[in-house]
């Protein structure tokens, strides 16, 4: 299996003889025992950060919670969503798209997504492929929302530009006019959301940012402008927008 491939080379790269002996031991349990091993695990294995590979990014202790989850029934695996504290919960939240039947646990991710931990939210938002795979367009849109409201980057959502919906740009033009009223901004980068879903409305909004003052609103209305009259062509000119920004000044 894929996963599992992946998984024994990380550890092989990463992990020391000692945390891989103790992993090895671990695995030979089943049951509670091994359930409680997932528990046990930064007692036993560094946080270590991944450099390479399919888990770049992630910590070794995850990685081998990860290793666990796959020996795990789905019952199990709730269980920990019950009693999981934070670590624990991001953790889970990372390992969604590889568990068995990730379907099966499409509440649990959409709780994630309301969830007032902000590693937790972090952990389904920005770079995990569950949501682009499994949510609905309301709960993809639930997502985006979130971590425009919150500035934080979205442009570090998987599939971000692939779902793309006019519901989501339409909200986005609400939320704009709600800003302007108060002589706010909203983050500059929201606008490649756009260019697919163009109404009068939002060829309104895309005019007055055009005459923004600030020169990052002027270059996201001639981005859209551009996706406009030729789709594909702004890919990659996007990144000098990248930068979260604070909404909530003027």
């Amino acid at each position: 299996m894929k996963t599992n491939l992946q998984i024994t080379e990380t550890l092989a790269a990463f992990a020391s003889e000692a945390e891989s002996n103790w992993l090895i031991e671990q695995k030979t349990l089943s049951g509670k025992a091994l359930v409680l091993a997932f528990v046990k695990v930064p007692r036993f294995i560094s946080k270590k950060i991944i450099e390479r590979g399919e888990f770049s990014g992630w910590t070794l202790d995850q990685v081998v919670r990860l290793d666990i989850l796959m020996q795990l029934d789905e019952a199990q695996i709730d269980m920990l969503f019950e009693t999981a504290e934070m670590q624990e919960a991001v953790a889970l939240t990372r390992s969604l798209p590889y568990l068995n039947n990730p379907s099966s646990f499409l509440l649990r991710a959409t709780d994630a997504v309301r969830s007032n931990m902000g590693p937790v939210f972090d952990a389904i938002a920005f770079g995990n492929t569950y949501p682009k795979d499994y949510f609905s367009e309301a709960a993809w849109n639930q997502l985006v929302l979130k971590c425009i409201f919150n500035d934080k980057a979205i442009h570090q959502i998987i599939g971000l530009d692939e779902r793309v919906n006019q519901d989501l740009a339409n909200t986005l033009s609400d939320f704009a006019h709600e800003r302007w009223s108060a002589n706010r901004r909203v983050p500059s980068q929201v606008w490649r959301l756009v260019p697919r879903f163009m109404n009068e409305t939002l060829r309104t909004d895309i005019e007055k940012l055009a005459e923004s003052e600030n020169a990052r609103d002027v270059l996201a209305a001639s981005l859209v402008k551009q996706e406009v009259q030729i789709p594909g062509s702004t890919q990659g000119l996007w990144h000098e927008l990248e930068k979260p920004e604070p909404i909530y000044t003027a």
